[in-house]
């Protein structure tokens, strides 16, 4: 019988080639308007989406209509083992690259989101997410949560979906799962 960790393994390279098979600008765009139209009800509250990298869905098109009318901020990981930080992101903004190649701000204000974009290998629909292990998320979202409700939104291409993922105890689960096909409430 396999492990948590062989199974988890196992599930995030199948995601990865369903992804890359289903990266198109054409899905890229349908999933913004479903994202900017799901974000439309958290107008003013601080959020954060991502830096897109590799084949990843890339949230920037909603991230910049949303930056119109409230702190946006993107993901900065600190070290391994840590809760992610935010960083106040706008259009145009000085960027660096950063860890995994995701470029962060060069000045580093924080933001503390109440809804959190982000990105994924897959999902199913009872709200697992399988990142990229390195649990960043799933240590973010528990301490965040602990100050109260915070909106986790998954955002990702319809061929990501699984029936079921693998689960431990500690992995936060999804509030929302948006793709080019549209939303999934959890």
């Amino acid at each position: 019988m396999q492990d948590i960790a062989t199974k988890k393994a196992d599930a995030r390279k199948t995601a990865f080639a369903r992804r890359a098979a289903a990266h198109t600008e054409q899905a890229n765009q349908a999933g913004n308007r479903h994202l900017l139209d799901f974000l439309t009800r958290f107008r003013g509250e601080e959020m954060s989406g991502y830096m897109a990298i590799r084949t990843e869905i890339d949230p920037l098109a909603a991230m910049s209509e949303m930056a119109k009318y409230g702190p946006v901020g993107v993901p900065v990981i600190i070290g391994p083992g840590l809760p992610l930080e935010f960083h106040r992101w706008e259009p145009d903004i000085a960027m660096i690259a950063g860890p995994f190649g995701a470029r962060v701000p060069i000045n580093a204000e924080a933001v503390v989101p109440k809804v959190i974009v982000m990105p994924l290998a897959a999902f199913d629909r009872s709200g697992s997410r399988l990142g990229y292990g390195g649990g960043f998320y799933d240590r973010t979202l528990e301490l965040l949560r602990q100050s109260g409700p915070v909106m986790a939104i998954g955002f990702a291409y319809s061929a990501q979906e699984f029936e079921q993922l693998p689960v431990e105890p500690t992995d936060q689960k999804l509030d929302a799962v948006v793709t080019e096909s549209g939303v999934i409430t959890i």
